[in-house]
């Protein structure tokens, strides 16, 4: 087996022991992504209070930076937000996020329209609201 573990220098550092993306053949495995920023612990769109706690969120914010990373990772690898080809999809609060959520996806996925699931869960090893998992193609 050919593969290649893949650290993208844009996109926020990882929470554990693994890496953004593992290429394997022609295809491109993402650890799970959230909406962090690289080299702090801002969260774009939370209020977190003293305990680290979420006060508030705001699940546009959190999605147009998660999507953002993603796309970070595919194009350090050498695949594009293009060849997406898989997206599951973690939700915290499926209820008050998930129509935001699709709207700001069709925005994105408007002309690449991968097989995408979407799921909730009780919660994510950060404080955010979402976290895609996503595979592509490398040409």
């Amino acid at each position: 087996m050919n593969d290649k573990p893949i650290n993208s220098p844009r996109a926020p550092e990882p929470v554990g022991l693994y890496p953004h993306a593992r290429r394997v053949g022609d295809l491109l495995f993402l650890s799970g992504v959230g909406p962090r920023e690289r080299g702090s612990k801002k969260i774009p769109g939370v209020e977190l209070n003293d305990a680290g706690e979420i006060v508030s969120y705001d699940i546009e914010t959190q999605c147009r930076s998660v999507f953002q990373n993603v796309r970070y990772i595919v194009e350090e690898a050498g695949s594009s937000w293009e060849q997406i080809v898989d997206v599951t999809v973690f939700l915290t609060n499926m209820k008050d996020d998930f129509a935001t959520y699709n709207r700001i996806y069709a925005e994105y996925f408007a002309e690449n329209q991968p097989c995408r699931t979407t799921v909730e869960v009780n919660k994510l090893p950060t404080p955010i609201a979402i976290e895609l998992k996503v595979i592509a193609v490398i040409n």
